[in-house]
């Protein structure tokens, strides 16, 4: 586990960030990419590594990632050639008080696996009533501010909490849903909910949740996100205020680019997200604001046990695990596209990177050296024995998929080896 000085030979490497797709070595000192193509002067390798066949890119950065039990969690990313990820603040305890994300930040530095970058509770305990110490949970870690899946109801506390991160600087990252829209519903308000008799979900519950944060972005110039949108209505709303000039971003989740409301079939829980799945039209029009540049992709990492799955549909708990699948969903929605690689692999490294603001996501020299190695030809089968995640839970298992992780770098040293 130790930094070694590493030379990495005859791999494809594509770096988004800096535009470079070519067949080159990479070489690796001190935990910093320390040249490509050619070695630093006086480089002598302790690791010659022949990664013909194989692609190395940027570590993966995922936006979205429920923890859960730590370890596993963390495994599995490394096992998906994740070296970066934000944790949601809806964990429990919520992350509300700095010693809770100093001891989450500690406890994933000693693990010495992907690198964990808190989002702190926008409001006390999140339950939209009281700002929480943005400044505290900040110097603990915090990069951003967040409610999760939960809303404030007082537009006058969120524009307040606008307001304060705006001054200091903070990212507000919003997770659009009206809850008196949202009400009981667990399905998208289509043909399958009608059919199944599920409680549905409008489209408007995510475009007037949109289009308040965005009034409110727009008026205290804070840096907004929002998160996971699930709607054609919703991009649309993100291509005009982006028009208009208002800093924001957004992301959707990786099972968003792939299912629709027909995916539900009969009542099968492991199709039950937050958001939920909407027609065919929104998920094509979500793929193109995807190729487009306009959204990143997160994993959305929501680890569930059986239990919380095996029930009936409208009482099952929400979520999938994603960290394992997020490489090759997004490759599979490249080549059903046919986008250049480079371009997908800018929405899950450098893009993501670029919102969180955080130095990852590139193969500069100098920066860290965080490297995901993988075999985008071989192919394999979506079993439970083949989740390091504690949680099993997701509708593409039996599923076949291509893009397998060889190795995974962080800071230089190798945390995952196929």
């Amino acid at each position: 586990m130790n930094r070694q000085h590493l030379h990495l030979r005859n791999a494809r490497l594509i770096d988004p960030k800096n535009s470079l797709d070519a067949h080159l070595d990479l070489f690796i000192a001190d935990g910093l990419v320390a040249g490509i193509g050619l070695p630093p002067t006086g480089f002598a390798a302790e690791r010659s590594i022949d990664a013909s066949g194989l692609i190395a890119c940027p570590g993966l950065v995922d936006l979205s990632s429920r923890l859960g039990g730590i370890e596993p969690e963390l495994n599995a990313a490394v096992a998906g050639g994740v070296t970066s990820l934000a944790c949601p603040p809806d964990s429990k305890p919520p992350l509300d008080e700095p010693g809770l994300v100093e001891r989450l930040v500690r406890r994933s530095e000693t693990l010495g696996l992907a690198r964990v970058y808190p989002i702190g509770a926008l409001t006390q305990q999140l339950a939209g009533e009281k700002l929480a110490e943005m400044n505290s949970l900040a110097r603990a870690g915090c990069i951003a501010f967040s409610q999760a899946k939960r809303a404030i109801v007082d537009t006058q506390l969120l524009l307040r909490a606008m307001q304060y991160a705006a001054t200091f600087g903070y990212a507000v990252r919003l997770r659009p849903q009206d809850q008196f829209l949202t009400g009981d519903g667990v399905a998208h308000d289509g043909e399958v909910a009608s059919r199944l008799g599920l409680a549905s979900i409008p489209v408007s519950a995510e475009t007037v949740a949109i289009a308040t944060a965005l009034l409110l972005a727009s008026q205290t110039g804070v840096r907004l996100h929002l998160s996971r949108l699930s709607s054609a209505a919703g991009i649309a709303l993100i291509r005009q205020a982006r028009r208009s000039n208002v800093q924001v971003t957004c992301d959707v989740a990786v099972h968003h680019l792939h299912l629709s409301e027909m995916d539900i079939g009969y009542f099968d829980s492991n199709a039950r997200f937050d958001p939920p799945l909407r027609s065919a039209s929104d998920r094509d029009a979500l793929r193109t604001a995807v190729a487009e540049g306009l959204a990143a992709i997160c994993s959305d990492h929501t680890p569930v046990d059986a239990d919380g799955k095996q029930l009936p549909f409208a009482e099952a708990l929400p979520g999938a695990s994603g960290l394992e699948l997020l490489l090759p969903l997004t490759l599979q929605w490249a080549a059903q596209e046919k986008l250049p690689l480079a371009l997908a692999l800018a929405r899950i490294t450098c893009d993501p990177a670029a919102i969180l603001g955080i130095e990852a996501g590139s193969l500069s020299v100098g920066s860290p050296a965080d490297v995901c190695v993988f075999d985008p030809d071989e192919t394999w089968r979506v079993t439970p024995d083949a989740l390091r995640s504690q949680g099993k839970n997701t509708p593409f298992m039996g599923y076949e998929v291509s893009g397998r992780v060889r190795m995974t770098l962080v800071g230089g040293r190798i945390v995952f080896e196929a």
